[in-house]
């Protein structure tokens, strides 16, 4: 989301207005680089209690820590083939970091099992046989016995990794995985340069985040070590889901569980839909914007065509020619572009039809959105939402001082409660539309609940005449109150908690399931034949909820349609008293359909005795499509495909 800041007026030594600084980290095209640090300790290796219940956890912290990256890894290798992902594991009794190993290791019972690059076909297989198998071949799922790793090495052999393998990465994130919540207990030198690593890696970019384990009744404390180690913002984390918390060992570890639905949840790229667009205000005011489409359509992405005749895939080399009728191979300068009007095709040449498309536009032909008014936002009907609206955010490439304009104009709009009129092109090739420059709030004060969408401006793409349905409603439905007041008790005990829905907790089925298929390919694995997914609606849970408030609706619903129904009768006999003012309605003029056709055997009798003629032509075209024929033509048409029909079949 956008950070908007509350020290503008000391910082620019002081206004009338307050102004909001605006970060456009969020927006940018970022590739995600994730390294997990798993704490190998007697306590994280431990099984939980034996308990009755059959959900709970059968698994150690370290297994479920392992299950978490092994279920992350698989979809990360196809969903985000870019993003990369590695595994630390500390405290352990080996020592290992890419060549080094043993006692020659510059950082001691620390073990990069796998280090950090994009994901691999061998990395999934190697975590499935840790996992499912409880394979250990190297040993390295061993706890050190006399000392354990120093969290300074842990901060800086992440450091390392980091700086080597994802230098100009976007988002660099270190998950910490521990049941430890003071791994120097009493010694103030190792916590302090602990402390300084952890600075160095802020320094760098890299955002650390803590996912504690408490077991056997024991709160994790993390004012005892973590409080220096993780930065954390209390005002952020009040209204965030997402904020720091533990999980009990034995209960199904659902710390881990959220892990893995919080990363597990695709996140599409953010990639701008235009850059550096001219944004006329007024004549000779004009700063630079980007454009973002936050809320788009995700699709399976087809890079490239797989041949798999051979013993190994291979890529498939495309090429594409253009052929006519005779199967001959066009060349480019025979191909025309025509429109099609009245009935004829009108050609033009390709400077034509660039000319053509200029004169709608700009006459330099570049991009630009233009303002040309302003109006009460009371006046933008629902109904005017016909496209995807854009949203905007200001560059400081074009025009220095964007930024500044571009938030006074927010804050103008919002304060006024105004919308724009603009006219759009959003590319040098894209037709011109209308459309209207609408402010959003924070999230925080839109009071909506929704977290997905920013605080700034958007582009809302009106519709032209020729968009629109004339729609006609004679009648205006109208509830009944009764009603109105026992559906709120649904809707009410419907809500997701918190009254939020997040859109990333619950991923695309069809994205999912052809992700499942590509990664049984690229494993070797058997073709899954069911797909979770969770966008079913629980209706189990429904009915517990509101199955009696649904009953008592429904009497209500009919109650109220049979009082309708006996006022309606109520009212017809006093119109009937009245001495018939209203007019009778006309008899229907029926077509009594010849006798002695009902069967094929009537139908060939009639055929043979010529009294197939006296039939109309409405009723010959019944036959006919009953029998699955053709009815167009004249009468004399129908009456041979009758007959024909007879002949072949009868």
């Amino acid at each position: 989301m956008m950070a908007w800041g509350g020290d503008e007026e000391r910082r620019f030594g002081g206004s009338d207005e307050d102004e909001e600084e605006l970060d456009e980290t969020d927006f940018k095209t970022q590739k995600d680089a994730v390294l997990f640090a798993i704490d190998i300790s007697s306590s994280m290796l431990e099984p939980p209690p034996y308990g009755n219940d059959k959900k709970a956890a059968k698994d150690s912290a370290v297994d479920a820590a392992l299950k978490c990256v092994y279920q992350i890894m698989q979809q990360r290798i196809i969903a985000q083939p870019k993003d990369m992902m590695g595994i630390l594991l500390f405290g352990t009794e080996k020592s290992k970091f890419r060549d080094e190993s043993g006692t020659r290791s510059s950082y001691p019972h620390c073990y990069l099992l796998s280090d950090l690059d994009v994901p691999a076909a061998e990395d999934v297989k190697m975590l499935k046989s840790m996992v499912e198998e409880q394979e250990d071949p190297d040993d390295v799922l061993v706890p050190a016995t006399e000392e354990t790793a120093l969290m300074s090495n842990v901060l800086f052999c992440a450091n390392q990794v980091f700086t080597t393998n994802a230098a100009n990465f976007g988002s660099r994130r270190l998950f910490i995985i521990t049941d430890n919540d003071n791994p120097h207990d009493g010694d103030k030198t190792a916590q302090s340069s602990a402390a300084v690593r952890a600075k160095d890696l802020y320094d760098l970019g890299v955002i650390i985040e803590l996912f504690p384990i408490s077991r056997h009744g024991k709160q994790f404390d993390i004012s005892k070590f973590y409080d220096d180690i993780i930065y954390r913002d209390p005002a952020a984390e009040a209204g965030s889901s997402d904020e720091v918390k533990t999980a009990r060992s034995g209960d199904g570890l659902t710390l881990l569980a959220s892990l893995i639905s919080n990363i597990n949840s695709k996140q599409t790229a953010k990639r701008s839909y235009f850059s550096n667009v001219a944004f006329e205000l007024a004549p000779g005011l004009t700063i630079s914007v980007n454009g973002y489409i936050p809320l788009h359509r995700q699709q399976p992405a087809r890079t490239c065509y797989v041949w798999q005749g051979g013993e190994q895939a291979q890529l498939a080399q495309s090429e594409t020619l253009k052929v006519d009728s005779e199967a001959r191979t066009v060349e480019k300068s025979e191909v025309k572009k025509a429109y099609k009007f009245g009935g004829e095709y009108i050609y033009f040449k390709p400077d034509e039809a660039k000319k053509l498309k200029e004169s709608l536009g700009e006459p330099d032909g570049k991009p630009i959105i233009r303002v040309i008014g302003f109006k009460p936002r009371a006046l933008l009907p629902i109904w005017a939402s016909v496209k995807k609206s854009v949203f905007i955010f200001p560059s400081e490439v074009g025009f220095v001082g964007s930024t500044r304009v571009f938030s006074a104009l927010w804050q103008k709009l919002l304060k006024s409660k105004k919308m724009g009129l603009a006219w759009f092109i959003s590319r040098s090739n894209a037709n011109p539309i209308m459309v209207a420059i609408l402010p959003s709030k924070n999230p925080e004060e839109d009071g909506s609940g929704s977290l997905a969408l920013p605080a700034g401006l958007w582009l809302y793409p009106l519709p032209f005449v020729d968009d629109v349905r004339n729609v006609d409603l004679a009648i205006k439905p109208k509830n009944a109150d009764e009603l109105t007041d026992k559906m709120r008790d649904i809707v009410q005990n419907l809500q997701l908690p918190k009254a939020v829905y997040n859109p990333a907790k619950y991923p695309n089925p069809s994205l999912q399931w052809h992700y499942k298929i590509l990664q049984a390919m690229a494993l070797d694995e058997e073709v899954p034949e069911t797909l979770d997914d969770a966008t079913i609606p629980k209706y189990r849970q429904m009915d517990k909820r509101v199955g009696a408030y649904m009953a008592e609706w429904k009497e209500e619903v009919a109650s109220k349609a049979k009082e309708l129904m006996k006022s309606r009768a109520v009212k017809r006999e006093v119109d009937d008293d009245d001495g018939g003012a209203r007019p009778a309605k006309r008899a229907k003029a029926t077509t009594k359909k010849p006798s002695g056709l009902s069967n094929n055997a009537q139908l060939k009798l009639a055929v043979e005795e010529d009294t197939l003629k006296k039939m109309t032509v409405a009723d010959l075209k019944d036959v006919l499509a009953s029998k699955g024929l053709s009815t167009a033509g004249k009468k004399v048409e129908l009456l041979e495909r009758v007959e024909q029909w007879v002949e072949d079949n009868v």
